[in-house]
């Protein structure tokens, strides 16, 4: 069964995650419904199992944009992980884990907004079209969601582990080896902005890149004028 190195940056985004075994072929997403600050413990223990079970990487995601982004950016550059597995409740201000289906269900239109999700801000517009796309092609979707106990997620990482096909949750599920391209790797490109600030269309998104521009012009001039 072929296994590939991660790329040198891997995992190169940072967030709420817990990095674990990098031959792994699966990632736990477990949706998180509360302030960072009051992460319950159930959520917590879900998060623990996860890594300890066996998976490359397990952690919470609450937004359907930059969340999302984090976790394509940390993927793309491990071809061994073939699995998500989805697991926790629905965020109900952003019905993140509706967003998550469909994104590997439908993909995104050419604004970058996800296909098929009534979530308010699907929007990935920080990524190039390639990491959705190859977000996409190398893992498969294991639906937890609403279901998701210490023990079928300890499951769903074992299964995800063999093998040979075993039937879980309705799949046949194995590890059938690293996605055979190169890792890809890369942060996310623009400025990162409060998710319910961020531009709905391309004319809004060029807006802001031009008054980030006017900003670091701004900021060059004060440190120029400073050496002075």
């Amino acid at each position: 069964m072929l296994k590939v190195d991660p790329h040198p940056d891997y995992p190169p985004e940072e967030g709420r995650y817990v990095r674990g075994n990098d031959r792994s072929p699966v990632v736990v997403v477990v949706i998180l419904n509360d302030p960072e600050d009051k992460i319950p413990p159930e959520i917590e223990k879900l998060v623990r199992v996860g890594v300890e079970t066996g998976a490359a990487l397990s952690g919470t995601v609450q937004t359907e944009n930059i969340g999302f982004e984090k976790i394509i950016c940390n993927v793309i550059a491990n071809p061994n992980i073939r699995w998500a597995i989805l697991t926790g409740p629905e965020s109900e201000g952003h019905l993140t884990g509706e967003a998550f289906k469909a994104l590997l269900a439908n993909g995104v239109d050419e604004k970058k907004r996800i296909i098929g999700t009534d979530a308010p801000h699907p929007l990935l517009f920080n990524l190039p079209m390639k990491f959705i796309e190859r977000f996409r092609a190398q893992v498969s979707l294991m639906d937890l969601q609403f279901k998701g106990t210490p023990e079928t997620v300890r499951q769903a990482v074992w299964s995800c582990y063999q093998e040979q096909p075993v039937e879980f949750e309705g799949q046949h599920v194995y590890d059938i080896g690293a996605y055979p391209k190169p890792p890809l790797s890369g942060k996310i490109t623009n400025r990162v902005m409060e998710s319910w600030k961020q531009p709905q269309s391309e004319e809004e998104q060029q807006a802001v890149q031009k008054m980030w521009d006017w900003v670091e012009q701004v900021r060059n001039k004060q440190r120029a004028d400073d050496d002075l």
